[in-house]
């Protein structure tokens, strides 16, 4: 028998120069938080904030529709720490 299927993940990232892009405020940067939620439809959520705010902004792009919400979870905080305004990652087709 297997247990529930993990479904969120929180890292937290130092932004690249250029830092993420959200929804609400724009670009923030510097030290942040990234949480990626895989919901029972099959999309996928990511939210970021600074480390101990209390503000969740959501990562332009989000959410995402299907894919690994694991590996979506990867792309993200490869993308945030690229920098450049980053964005939630496409799942691919």
């Amino acid at each position: 028998m297997t247990g529930p299927r993990k479904s969120q993940w929180q890292d937290e990232v130092l932004a690249g120069p250029g830092g993420a892009m959200t929804d609400e405020v724009g670009v923030i940067t510097g030290p942040l938080t990234l949480r990626t939620t895989g919901g029972p439809d099959g999309t996928v959520r990511f939210a970021v904030q600074y480390i101990d705010a209390d503000e969740w902004y959501t990562l332009t792009g989000s959410p995402v529709e299907g894919g690994d919400p694991y590996a979506l979870h990867l792309a993200a905080l490869r993308a945030i720490r690229a920098g450049g305004g980053a964005e939630a990652p496409a799942a691919p087709r």
